[in-house]
């Protein structure tokens, strides 16, 4: 069994699973298509949830074209969350094609 890789630092202040650069969801999707790796977790409220005994992990990452994912599973050993393109995104993703070069 893999471990999840764990969120070092989320620099999306205002999603409501931040607490002092630290993502404590028990676990997000990396999402979008292609090469557009969004935090489809990332929440905007003013409450502040999740578990805040816990560090977040990457749950699932639908980006196939990330080259640490294997079968939507992420392989980095853990991954920073902050903007991009205006959006939350996980700012570890390294391009399958970049990686081949």
């Amino acid at each position: 069994m893999m471990d999840m890789p764990k969120i070092e630092r989320c620099r999306v202040t205002e999603c409501c699973y931040n607490l002092e650069q630290m993502c404590h969801a028990l676990a997000i999707t990396v999402g979008g298509a292609g090469d557009h790796p969004a935090c489809d977790t990332y929440c905007d409220l003013t409450a502040k949830g999740g578990d805040r005994s816990a560090v977040g992990g990457v749950g699932a990452c639908k980006v196939s074209e990330c080259r640490y994912n294997q079968s939507l599973e992420c392989l980095a050993s853990g991954i920073t969350v902050g903007r991009a393109q205006d959006e939350a995104a996980c700012l570890t993703f390294e391009s399958v094609k970049a990686a081949a070069l």
